[in-house]
């Protein structure tokens, strides 16, 4: 139970897609806030500060959104929390600042352990340093399990016929998008078995392509 419980939300931090400060409020003004409720690491803070290129006396109203964002990440990594929570993580940052939030969170659970936990609906910015997922649909975990092992599951082909393909030749596939006489086609379970009834179609030419997540 966290409601109230000092000991426990110290080990606590939750980054919003829409952070709240106040009108005039700075970095330095909301590291002392965090100072106040966390064990906090200065040197960190001033690290990222540094690597960002923001002004920590300079209200943060006046920044982009992906500076203030920037503050913010800044200040949960130097809380350094047990669980930490994102909210769109990465919206509003350029590519090298998503590049640089992806192997500090990395970095951090690598050396400090904890939980980075970041709902998204840009699966793709996920899928390359996130070990899990749960997919929640209408406020419903509709799927979840290790990303990896559930991705090595399912397979992409392309496959190019001399003939129209009639969709009932398709049914071992979860998915099927026809261009002409080019089928991709996307399918759950042993590799060598799916090839085997894409073979049995007497395709003019098959190959695996590479799936992403999001698909």
């Amino acid at each position: 139970d966290v409601y109230e419980n000092e000991k426990i939300k110290k080990q606590i931090f939750f980054l919003p897609d829409d952070p709240y400060y106040t009108a005039n409020v700075c970095a330095n003004e909301l590291a002392d806030l965090y100072r106040a409720t966390h064990d906090f690491n200065e040197d960190v803070f001033r690290e990222y500060l540094k690597r960002f290129r923001l002004d920590a006396k300079k209200p943060i109203r006046n920044f982009s959104k992906g500076m203030k964002r920037q503050v913010f990440v800044s200040l949960a990594l130097a809380v350094q929390p047990k669980y930490l929570l994102l909210d769109e993580a990465f919206d509003g940052l350029d590519p090298l600042a998503r590049f640089s939030l992806k192997r500090s969170l990395a970095r951090m659970v690598e050396e400090k352990g904890g939980t980075v936990i970041i709902s998204s609906h840009s699966l793709r910015e996920l899928e390359d340093f996130c070990d899990s997922y749960g997919i929640i649909d209408h406020g419903k975990m509709t799927c979840s399990g290790d990303l990896e092992g559930d991705m090595q599951k399912i397979y992409k082909f392309q496959a190019a016929f001399d003939r129209e393909v009639a969709r009932e030749e398709l049914m071992f596939c979860m998915s099927v998008v026809q261009t002409g006489r080019v089928v991709q086609m996307t399918a759950r379970g042993d590799k060598e078995e799916i090839m085997q009834k894409i073979q049995a179609l007497n395709p003019l030419f098959v190959e695996e392509i590479p799936m992403d997540f999001e698909e």
